[in-house]
């Protein structure tokens, strides 16, 4: 392929007066530069490229090429369930009657909106046993800071100003305790055990009436059920504390056991992971925030009701308040509902089990030359220790840089932090049987080049348009534009 136009930054391709596009003749007169205000004009042109046509779509085509997705290859990242978006989601999301709503309209002119943010919301409850959910949440982590809102508003209107701890595993997801700090709250770490879950016997110290909640994630990071939950929510609540659900992992619980049947006050759901809307490259998400019955006051507001129509409810004086514009993303909240309602009542159950499935045959496969801290039944995802022959100096990173090479997204690596040489790894439902033994026979082959040649693991990637990077040195002195 010709490098000028695969490698090079637009601005390379540049040539001084070529142009791509010829404008017409103004219908209403010629006006120059001099017309528009002095204070809204340039001292100087724009630092603009200037390329032809062909140029600019070869240019940008071959940049789209190394773009890499769940439509174009596996994409096996553990604990962000990179499950692929069905077609019909995007053709329903792109349909005119929804693209071209504005939220300011006539609640009377968008009753059909209104309706699938409803529905929406009854699925996710009958799917979780939460009593009602807020769409208004942007992603995950803003859903965890809303649930946390809602927990500290339900302590200071019964009065308990004093519950200030959230209590939360060593093995959370970084955003947990970040969410706590934003929210004022005061983070408690509770330490696994041998086997990878809470240790109980740790956490019963940290009972006390200071408590908030203690937030979980489950099935964990390791890809594990946390077997004491009964337990736990037994205690927590004993103490006057509330259980927070981190939904995260919900995709292998999907259709098999809900978080508020265990215990759960308070939980929230990506819908970029378990309901298969897009997922990465900083577009929009949608992290909803369910609550169990009797804390539905504690919400944040606009909140979609159905009477004889759809509206918005009144907001009582406990709610949070608006947390996001409008009512949350709402083409986001749509594909999540298409995805519900495509599968169906009868299918979704597969869904968990089927993930689950997948997650064990890879480990099971892999298992003999990949370092496994814990070798026992998982759910979605499971978590190596690097290989299991140290001596070849082979790292995590390098067999992640290696399946680069092979066609292949890295999994998850050095997260969590439990293990030294970590590589977590989620196959998710969507994968065939097919796609599943090429990834493992690739991991094999790595584990093999590992011992006969770790210098070709150690230098990889090499059939990437970008070789191994520094990347501390991209960290602390990154180039954010361009100089000619």
């Amino acid at each position: 392929m010709n490098n000028r136009l695969y490698g090079n930054l637009i601005f390379e391709l540049s040539k001084a007066g070529r142009k791509g596009y010829s404008l017409p003749k103004a219908d209403y007169g010629a006006y120059t530069t001099k017309d528009i205000p002095g204070m809204l004009r340039r001292e100087a042109d724009a630092e603009l490229p200037e390329c032809d046509e062909l140029t600019v779509v070869r240019h940008y085509t071959n940049l789209s090429n190394n773009n890499f997705g769940v439509n174009s290859g596996f994409y096996p990242l553990g604990s962000c369930t990179m499950k692929y978006n069905p077609v019909i989601n995007e053709e329903i999301a792109a349909m005119p009657a929804f693209t071209q709503l504005h939220p300011l309209q006539p609640i009377a002119t968008v009753q059909g909106a209104l309706e699938v943010y409803s529905g929406l919301q009854k699925a996710l409850c009958a799917l979780t046993g939460m009593g009602e959910f807020t769409l208004n949440p942007y992603a995950g982590a803003h859903g965890e800071l809303v649930g946390l809102m809602a927990i500290r508003a339900y302590h200071e209107h019964n009065g308990e100003t004093q519950r200030t701890k959230v209590i939360v595993p060593d093995s959370a997801h970084g955003t947990n305790p970040a969410s706590a700090a934003i929210c004022g709250l005061e983070i408690v770490e509770v330490k696994s055990d041998a086997d990878g879950l809470v240790d109980v016997e740790a956490l019963k110290p940290l009972l006390g009436d200071d408590v908030a909640a203690m937030m979980m994630t489950n099935p964990n990071t390791l890809g594990l059920f946390e077997r004491s939950i009964p337990e736990i929510t037994a205690m927590v609540h004993a103490c006057g504390g509330l259980m927070y659900y981190d939904g995260a992992n919900l995709n292998p619980m999907l259709g098999v056991s809900r978080p508020a049947d265990m215990g759960f006050d308070v939980m929230h759901i990506n819908l970029h992971k378990t309901f298969s809307t897009p997922h990465g490259g900083g577009g929009p998400g949608s992290g909803p925030v369910g609550v169990r019955k009797g804390m539905e006051q504690f919400l944040p507001s606009p909140h979609v009701a159905a009477a004889e129509s759809f509206a918005t409810e009144e907001a009582p004086a406990t709610s949070l308040g608006q947390i996001s514009a409008f009512y949350g993303n709402f083409l986001v909240a749509l594909r999540a509902y298409v995805y519900i309602l495509t599968l169906g009542r009868e299918n979704i159950k597969h869904v968990g089990p089927l993930a689950t499935l997948n997650a064990n045959y890879i480990k099971e496969q892999l298992k003999d030359l990949y370092e496994l801290p814990i070798d026992t039944v998982c759910k979605h995802e499971f978590v190596f220790d690097g290989l299991r022959d140290k001596s070849t100096g082979v790292t995590t990173m390098d067999i992640a840089k290696r399946l680069l090479d092979y066609g292949y997204h890295a999994p998850t690596i050095y997260f969590p932090l439990l293990f030294h040489e970590s590589l977590m790894i989620e196959p998710t439902e969507t994968e065939s049987k097919e796609t599943i033994d090429e990834f493992i026979s690739v991991m094999r082959k790595i584990a093999e080049e590992a011992a006969t040649e770790p210098e070709t693991l150690k230098t990889a990637p090499h059939n990437t348009p970008i070789g191994r990077v520094d990347d501390v040195l991209a960290a602390k002195n990154p180039v954010l534009t361009y100089k000619g």
